[in-house]
């Protein structure tokens, strides 16, 4: 049975850097929902989605992402629930960075991947890292234009223009890391996205804490340690 893992933590936490090393290493499809929306948003499939009988437009979808507010909780799980049920037919397992990201989506899409891959195979591991870290990482944070690789900001990388892994051009995301909308990102985490704890424990699914202000090394073995603790 293919392995499902989830990682949680405020923007800035590491989720993206940790999620690309967990992939190769552990053979996984990276789900990344923010990819999601950007592809949707970028090049609409359709202008309007109706879930549960309500009507969500795209246009109004894409407002609220680059304000750094959640998009509609059933629009977003729409997207997530066809996603997740076309990559479990391919076979694949999964690791999520950052989803589900508010209740709805969580009691929606937990029992799916409960259903598809069995409770027992899914381990959600949670990055915690100050407020303060959140603002300077994100407000750092460079992206690349072709794969979207994170680069991480540090002495090293600082004076960087081009991305090391496919040599395109490193930028920052217009709006979304701009430090106010930071803040109201923070804010949407708290309010929205933490309280989905509550639906794993009730779902019986354990949450392994991880101190995220480490080393991205560091942060990478201690979740290996909780998510498959063998030697390495």
């Amino acid at each position: 049975m293919k392995q499902v893992v989830i990682l949680f933590g405020p923007p800035g936490a590491g989720k993206g850097t940790q999620a690309e090393l967990l992939a190769d290493k552990l053979s996984l499809y990276y789900f990344e929902t923010s990819k999601i929306l950007e592809r949707e948003f970028k090049n609409p499939s359709e202008n309007v989605v109706e879930v549960d009988g309500k009507r969500f437009k795209i246009s109004n979808e894409k407002d609220l992402w680059e304000k750094g507010i959640l998009c509609s909780p059933p629009f977003v799980t729409y997207l997530v629930k066809k996603s997740i049920k076309k990559l479990a037919e391919q076979g694949e397992g999964l690791i999520l960075a950052g989803s589900p990201r508010t209740v709805y989506e969580a009691e929606n899409v937990t029992p799916l991947l409960k259903e598809l891959y069995g409770v027992e195979n899914i381990k959600i591991v949670l990055l915690e890292i100050k407020p303060e870290t959140t603002i300077f990482r994100n407000s750092n944070r460079r992206i690349c234009e072709l794969m979207r690789h994170p680069v991480l900001y540090s002495e090293e990388t600082k004076d960087l223009t081009r991305c090391p892994l496919d040599g395109s051009k490193l930028v920052k995301r217009k709006g979304l890391d701009d430090p106010e909308t930071i803040k109201v990102r923070l804010e949407e985490y708290k309010n929205r996205t933490l309280p989905i704890l509550k639906i794993f424990d009730r779902e019986g699914i354990n949450v392994s804490r991880i101190d995220g202000e480490e080393s991205p090394a560091d942060v990478h073995k201690n979740i290996l340690l909780k998510i498959r603790p063998v030697s390495f």
